[in-house]
């Protein structure tokens, strides 16, 4: 049988961590499951699983769809999307097989790319490859989760860039449903003959839209400004945290003038496992944020300590209790921690 290969091509920067991560494990899993009883997809599709934070890295190899189990889904730091199609490609080329005398070769394959937020490296001579070599060869849907994502990159790769609204756990089982449905549809094409790749129609334009590829492009920025993302360090257990703020804006009435005021409110503080510093970029600069910039401290989410946001002399975050003397877990410091009464600045994460 000819195989239908089906990429995801998922972000896993820090800006995925918490809810969208887990959603997505949840959401493979349905897909997987729906699969396995589609007499079409089971007998074409094969499936692999491509992450990219700063580094990029295969999950799952391209495999039969009765053989697939999904994985869980590790985080990294930055979002390179030219080491994520550098890797995607280089996946391509190494199970491609071509029509011969004796076989028939792959159909064109699939890929889904779920991205969050803002490339934090320059996407241009990757770009360029894709263009040159893989465009025309393969079907790339792209997916823009929440508002943020940069969709002038992703227009840049395919004309299939869709916007998915993802509000509540009800639009993520809409979403991965129609997933399932374009592969369904798309393994059916093939073993008819057709055309092969057939997009499901959708339905709810409340959670699922075509982005306008029309807009103008702005100017490229190489740190995510949706969020801001900290690494932070469990003084007892020694494991490493992220702590995640989502921007906002408030009013606020300065000499008399109605201004909106940037700020970046608290989604919550994740453990992440020793494959972040595998995924993470290690030549990434890191940028700075004031604290005053940021709304909300955290509880360690490692061993549950009062507070995850104590800046060490040496400019590392941990966490702290009611022990009066603390001790850094990368510095090995000494201290005795208060509340500050001004900003002060910290690094942040590529996102």
């Amino acid at each position: 049988m000819r195989r239908l290969p089906v990429y995801f091509l998922i972000d896993v920067s820090e800006s995925m961590v918490g809810e969208p991560i887990q959603q997505v494990e949840e959401g493979l899993g349905q897909i997987i499951q729906a699969l396995k009883a589609d007499p079409y997809a089971i007998e074409t599709a094969w499936i692999s699983i491509l992450v990219f934070a700063g580094q990029a890295k295969t999950l799952v190899p391209l495999q039969e769809i009765i053989n697939f189990y999904p994985p869980r889904f590790p985080i990294g730091g930055g979002t390179s999307l030219s080491r994520g199609l550098g890797h995607l490609m280089y996946e391509l080329r190494k199970n491609q097989v071509k029509t011969t005398y004796d076989q028939k070769g792959d159909w064109k394959p699939i890929i889904f790319l779920f991205t969050d937020g803002v490339p934090t490296d320059d996407t241009s001579q990757a770009i360029r490859e894709w263009k040159q070599n893989w465009q025309r060869n393969t079907n790339l849907v792209a997916i823009s989760f929440g508002n943020e994502a940069d969709t002038n990159v992703l227009k840049e790769l395919t004309e299939n860039v869709i916007h998915f609204k993802n509000s509540s756990p009800t639009a993520y089982k809409q979403f991965f449903r129609w997933i399932t449905d374009s592969i369904k549809t798309s393994s059916e094409s093939v073993e008819k003959n057709a055309s092969g790749f057939e997009l499901s129609k959708i339905h709810d334009t409340d959670t699922l839209s075509k982005i306008d590829l029309s807009k103008p492009e702005p100017p490229r920025q190489y740190t995510d400004s949706n969020f801001v993302v900290m690494v932070g360090k469990c003084q007892h257990m020694k494991r490493e945290y992220l702590m995640k703020y989502r921007r906002a804006e408030q009013d606020a009435d300065i000499y008399g003038l109605n201004l909106n005021r940037l700020y970046y409110k608290l989604v919550g503080a994740f453990q992440v496992d020793k494959t972040y510093q595998e995924l993470s970029d290690p030549s990434a600069k890191p940028a700075r944020i004031s604290s005053e910039e940021l709304l909300g401290n955290p509880n360690c989410p490692c061993c549950g300590n009062q507070w995850g946001f104590a800046l060490c002399s040496c400019g590392q975050i941990h966490c702290i209790g009611d022990e009066k003397l603390s001790t850094c877990p990368t510095c090995g410091n000494q201290a005795t921690y208060g509340i500050s009464e001004g900003g002060f600045d910290v690094d942040r994460a590529q996102g």
